[in-house]
């Protein structure tokens, strides 16, 4: 529903229940406190004069895993962290591991979408450590050009030598705009 153009009152005309509910009910539905319909929800305009509702997510996973996936970003033996939201055409996104190498290589965390958008895992912004020291790391990315609607995140790993990547306590925390 769109926001309706306002009714000009007329001193001494009738008031109509249809124009009480075009006039007044629809408009007050179009209102933030109507959009929202749960707690922790954010509001997001999607076009000029129009708002959604939208729901924030995150997920940890603790269990410490390896890959030796080699320049090819793959799932953990334990998947994840995995988040599906309801998005627009955007989503910011928040994420971070413990990594560390086998060698003096590099080990890679980067996020996947998939759903009603196909965005692979990429280095443009994945969080990379180079060698055997863990280091806890956290990065944050904009994803522009979503196609609206149900879009699940997921962080996925590899390695870029021939070595063994250990990812720790993997987070994500999505909002979709």
């Amino acid at each position: 529903m769109a926001w309706s153009a306002p009714m000009t009152a007329v001193a001494g005309a009738t008031f109509s229940a249809a124009q009480f509910n075009q006039y007044v009910r629809d408009n007050l539905n179009e209102t933030g406190p109507a959009k929202v319909s749960a707690a922790g929800q954010l509001l997001v305009s999607t076009a000029a004069n129009a708002l959604a509702a939208r729901t924030p997510g995150g997920q940890v996973v603790v269990t410490s895993q390896t890959t030796t996936s080699l320049n090819v970003y793959a799932n953990l033996a334990t998947t994840g962290p995995t988040l599906t939201v309801t998005t627009g055409t955007q989503a910011l996104v928040w994420f971070g591991c413990l990594i560390s190498n086998s060698g003096a290589f590099a080990s890679r965390a980067s996020v996947a979408v998939s759903g009603v958008s196909s965005v692979t895992a990429n280095d443009q912004w994945a969080l990379i450590n180079i060698g055997t020291s863990a280091e806890r790391m956290f990065s944050a990315h904009l994803f522009t050009g979503l196609t609206a609607g149900s879009n699940t995140f997921t962080m996925q790993y590899d390695v870029g030598t021939a070595s063994t990547g250990t990812f720790a306590n993997r987070e994500m925390f999505v909002i979709p705009l």
